[in-house]
């Protein structure tokens, strides 16, 4: 630029003018443009989790005919990312042509300025060339000076942006979270609460005004109207919700000054909706005691370095240098030494919240890894040798038909049959054997092919005729579990083909497709009398020829029945049966499964299934369970750390009266020197506890004994009167 003004003054006013406006307006016509895209990315977050609530309540829509207003508040979020797309586009561009515009009139105006000046003589022809070559290599510098002021421009936004998302207005103090507070202190005794309000974030109360004590080991009552505060008092008493008056005070401690390592672990809670992480039982429960590292993991040199150093850089960027591969869990909390007893303490929470027979039926349903449980083989192997012995004595060991390798099962499918063994690689699977090498070799030996291929076209054209006029979903689909609703069409049509042009005009996809339906038949079930004894005994043939091939050429594939040995790949179940329930016998299944829990008691086994049973995984919010199951795994994460005080808000409440009044009883009993809080739903309840808490209008309007309260006139006997 200097040189240039030394050239000329006039050329080098202009050259600055025009860097100038490039320097001052460019950037500021770029920072609307990221602030457009800073709305966009909000925009567009917005929509995300609109689309979850939309797929969280996809039943709701459905029932409700809402789809197309669903469909029209995405349409309008989508109009909305499009304009804002389309703003920043338009501006982006018209950023684009004005610098480019600068860019290039420049040269223009020395070549047109400069030429008149050279013309008269004010200005030497050299010194224009040299001016216009100075002037080439200076937009160069003026556009990393221009970028690096965007990138600035747009650091400081998304600054301002992470800012303003993670800087709430009521944070918590970071001591309050210290995993290393003092936690020593009980809160055995006395509950004083007095004045305590809340109120929401609009302003309007949640509690107003709460006062009561509740002596030590006390047992309150709270009860009301859905919307009498009792729910947000729970929370409040579980330090859920920060007051804006009044105090509650535990043991001469205030409640709102402990740290979360206090009221953490001596206080339970448990909610109405309870929410379960996507684990198995047994990290549910535990997970009330996952405060902080107790045991470190055993690592080698070199990972005990790579250890090292990343909590060098973890500290370096403020985060805490938690170990998560540690064991977190505290077994004394619980009452326990360690792993090695903490699933005795877990039983016995499960029986208190009659939850030990569900986790008993989760336990036969599993398929257990022997590594882990050493002993269950054993175990099990002793209760399938028991268990025709405990049928007979009711007259129901026909209700077994058990394995034989000498002959064919009618109760299980022809693929188990032929496989006789539990798959344990994908290729073998039912779905999977018509396409499966070894299969197919075995069944062209033994002259299968064409008959497996036979009864695939009569089990088509069987289903076909009979699913002809029903809907999808109807109870044949699931009890002929050969052919799907959406799969029909093209079993119809391979009918048809077969009819009109013959079995041999098909080709090898749709032979296949046609030879995947047998393996799932099964004839005790199906009645289709595809199978008679001739045809059994050459499966069985098959059988023996398909054990050798796969010994040889594919071992570990599948794990083949045999009387004296576990199957790791089969469920529980399947393993003490060692064979299939008969079909066509009523309440066979039930009587079956009595006997199979009768002998497991008898042997002393039953423990052993229900910590198998632990494993189960309860899928994503719990969504494998059913709701009272959820509610008893949350009261027992409650209970298993032992609180000193446990709050309860209506957590039994999806059970039926004799389910709430039993586990009711039995926590009662269970907490008789600690503290409870228990929000009720059936006010009937209340005579199992000392003292009475009635709500309305999020106030108390009266407190005392039961004996005191059930009279003629009181709040209590009215809702009791009510109910």
């Amino acid at each position: 630029m200097a040189f240039i003004i030394v050239q000329n003054v006039w050329l080098g006013l202009v050259a600055a003018l025009i860097v100038a406006v490039q320097a001052a307006v460019i950037p500021r016509l770029r920072i609307p443009i990221l602030r457009l895209g800073r709305q966009r990315q909000l925009t567009a977050r917005q929509l995300a989790g609109r689309v979850a609530e939309i797929v969280e309540g996809a039943v709701e829509i459905h029932a409700n005919d809402t789809s197309n207003f669903e469909r029209a508040d995405l349409t309008a979020r989508l109009g909305r990312i499009f304009h804002i797309r389309f703003e920043i586009f338009q501006r982006k561009f018209f950023v684009k042509f004005l610098n480019n515009f600068l860019a290039q009139v420049t040269p223009f105006i020395f070549y047109a300025g400069g030429g008149i000046l050279a013309i008269r003589g004010q200005l030497d022809v050299g010194a224009l060339i040299a001016v216009i070559a100075a002037y080439k290599d200076l937009p160069g510098p003026i556009k990393e000076l221009i970028d690096w002021e965007q990138r600035r421009n747009d650091v400081q936004i998304k600054y301002e942006q992470v800012i303003e998302q993670f800087t709430p207005g009521a944070l918590l103090d970071p001591a309050l979270q210290d995993p290393d507070a003092r936690d020593d202190v009980s809160l055995v005794g006395d509950i004083v609460v007095s004045a305590l309000t809340v109120l929401d974030e609009t302003g309007e109360p949640l509690l107003r005004s709460i006062s009561f004590t509740a002596g030590s080991g006390e047992h309150v009552a709270v009860i009301g109207p859905g919307n009498s505060g009792k729910d947000h008092l729970t929370m409040a008493l579980a330090r859920l919700l920060t007051p804006t008056s009044g105090t509650v005070w535990i043991n001469g401690h205030d409640l709102y000054g402990l740290p979360e390592a206090v009221s953490g672990r001596r206080i339970g809670f448990v909610a109405q909706d309870v929410y379960l992480f996507p684990l198995s039982v047994r990290d549910n429960i535990l997970y009330s005691l996952r405060h902080r590292p107790v045991r470190p993991p055993q690592r080698d040199a070199r990972a005990a370095a790579q250890r090292t150093a990343w909590i060098k850089e973890a500290l370096r960027a403020g985060n805490p240098p938690f170990d998560i591969e540690a064991d977190w869990t505290d077994y004394a909390a619980a009452g326990a030494t360690g792993p090695e007893d903490i699933d005795d303490r877990i039983i016995e929470i499960l029986s208190l919240v009659d939850l030990e027979d569900d986790v008993f039926r989760f336990g036969l349903d599993l398929t257990v890894d022997t590594e882990r449980h050493p002993n269950i083989a054993e175990a099990i192997l002793k209760a399938r040798a028991a268990l025709p012995a405990r049928l007979a004595k009711d007259d129901a060991k026909s209700l077994i038909v058990r394995f034989d390798p000498e002959r064919y099962n009618p109760n299980a499918s022809l693929a188990e049959n032929l496989l006789f063994g539990t798959p344990r690689k994908p290729g073998y699977a039912p779905t999977a054997l018509a396409d499966n090498p070894l299969m197919r070799d075995v069944l062209e030996q033994t002259g299968l092919v064409d008959t497996i291929l036979d009864m695939g076209v009569s089990i088509a054209r069987t289903m076909v005729e009979i699913f002809a006029d029903l809907p999808p979903g109807h109870p044949f689909f699931e009890q002929y579990s050969f052919i799907e609703a959406d799969e029909l069409p093209t079993y119809r049509a391979l009918v048809n083909k077969i009819e009109k042009q013959g079995l041999e005009t098909l080709d090898e996809e749709e032979r296949r497709a046609l030879m995947r339906l047998p393996f799932n038949y099964v004839e005790a079930r199906h009645r289709l009398g595809l199978i008679d004894e001739a045809l059994q005994q050459r499966v069985v043939a098959a059988r023996t020829m398909l054990a050798e091939q796969v010994a040889r050429k594919d071992p570990g594939a599948v794990a083949f029945y045999r009387p004296d040995v576990y199957d790791e790949a089969a469920s529980l179940q399947d393993n003490i049966l060692f064979g299939r329930i008969a079909y066509g016998h009523a309440r066979a299944e039930e009587i079956v499964l009595r006997a199979m829990t009768e002998v497991l008691d008898d042997l002393g086994l039953r423990r052993i299934v229900v910590i198998a049973g632990l494993d189960h995984y309860v899928g994503v919010g719990g969504k494998r369970l059913s709701a009272a199951q959820r509610q008893k795994i949350g009261l027992a994460r409650a209970l298993i750390k032992r609180p000193d005080v446990l709050v309860v808000n209506d957590a039994l409440a999806v059970m039926d009266a004799l389910a709430q009044a039993r586990i009711l009883v039995r926590v009662l009993k269970h907490c008789t020197d600690k503290g409870v809080i228990w929000a009720l739903q059936r006010p009937d309840a209340c005579a199992h506890f000392d003292r009475i808490v009635v709500m309305r209008d999020k106030r108390i309007v009266e407190q005392g004994r039961f004996a005191e309260l059930n009279k003629p006139g009181s709040a209590l006997n009215k809702m009791i009167a009510a109910e």
